[in-house]
């Protein structure tokens, strides 16, 4: 009995051993080489899309440049990798990124079968279509042997060949590779509709010579929670990558934006900023990180919100609505667990 006893022990021991050695690989990585390496999609205007000259913007590069703010205290030390919807969650397993921030959607068959985990929740979204004003449609209902591109290796593929299915309506898919091809090809006239992503069918009207000469469709047909995700295994990494978008969403519940921390931290009484800012409860040491991390987040990037107006809202090209993506304090779903 003893030694069965001992050759259990020494057997969790071991387990032990080697996921603590396993938890921290990312990190150590990332820390070693000085800089995030971040998945983003190749041209996905309001959430990653580079400039003529290779400036990155966008809510999921935010994200991506507020976890190097926490972990190497620089928010410019990121490098993103550009991935198309095939190509980004072999990218994630085979270590050729650190993060994949790439306006993804959250579902179980990518959380279950597909060697990631999700962060949570960046954006909540649902899959609509973008048509020509001269088609003369009203609705997707209108849409029966209608030819619609849509890109592979997306979830926008079996969601619109379920709906039309259970609809009992035809239509012929055009379907391409990569964002900008699919795009391409519905601007230039390939096929009467594109579908994808609400948020993506606003970033496609903006490519268009003139946008208004195209309107998205009433209908939402899915539910498309999109975020970040990394690769199963590494818990001390996950933990980081998700306590760093929860940062940033509770930093604009209290209030606490890139102008004003500096002295919110100075000032504030309330033990749930004072975690935040770092003049309180030191939270960082649970992760592994020091305890201006959530800090720095805001000093750099920014709070949730205002990554948010800045890349997607009604000011800019795509002129998005916070809708239900504004804070729960304000009728919206946007709900971060609390950092204490």
């Amino acid at each position: 009995m003893k030694k069965i006893l001992l050759s259990a022990v020494s057997a969790a021991a071991a387990l032990s051993f080697s996921q603590a050695a396993l938890a921290g690989a990312v990190l150590d990585k990332v820390k070693k080489d000085g800089v995030v390496v971040c998945g983003v999609n190749t041209a996905a205007p309001g959430f990653s899309n580079a400039d003529s000259q290779g400036k990155w913007t966008g809510l999921d590069v935010d994200y991506c440049r507020a976890l190097a703010a926490a972990v190497l205290g620089d928010a410019t030390k990121v490098k993103f990798v550009p991935l198309s919807s095939p190509q980004r969650f072999s990218a994630l397993q085979a270590g050729e990124i650190d993060v994949l921030a790439r306006n993804t959607t959250w579902n179980l068959t990518r959380d279950a079968s597909l060697g990631a985990v999700f962060v949570g929740t960046i954006y909540y979204d649902g899959q609509g279509f973008l048509v020509p004003k001269k088609l003369g449609v009203k609705s997707v209902n209108e849409l029966n042997g209608a030819t619609i591109c849509v890109q592979s290796g997306t979830s926008s593929e079996p969601s619109v060949a379920d709906y039309f299915k259970s609809h009992n309506m035809k239509y012929k898919a055009v379907v391409f590779d990569t964002t900008e091809a699919t795009q391409g090809a519905f601007l230039s006239g390939r096929c009467q509709v594109y579908t994808t992503d609400m948020s993506d069918l606003a970033g496609a009207r903006t490519k268009a010579a003139n946008p208004d000469d195209y309107i998205i469709l009433p209908e939402v047909i899915s539910k498309e929670p999109l975020g970040p995700s990394v690769r199963r295994g590494d818990n001390e990494w996950f933990q980081i990558c998700r306590w760093v978008l929860n940062a940033l969403i509770e930093a604009e519940e209290y209030g606490i934006t890139q102008e004003n921390v500096d002295q919110v931290k100075k000032t504030s009484t309330n033990p749930n900023v004072q975690r935040l800012v770092g003049s309180g409860e030191d939270m960082g040491k649970l992760l592994g990180l020091d305890k201006d991390w959530s800090y720095r987040i805001v000093k750099q990037v920014g709070n949730y919100g205002e990554s948010f107006e800045k890349n997607l809202g009604p000011k800019t090209p795509l002129a998005l609505p916070r809708g239900v993506n504004n804070q729960w304090t304000k009728s919206g779903i946007l709900y971060a667990p609390p950092v204490r």
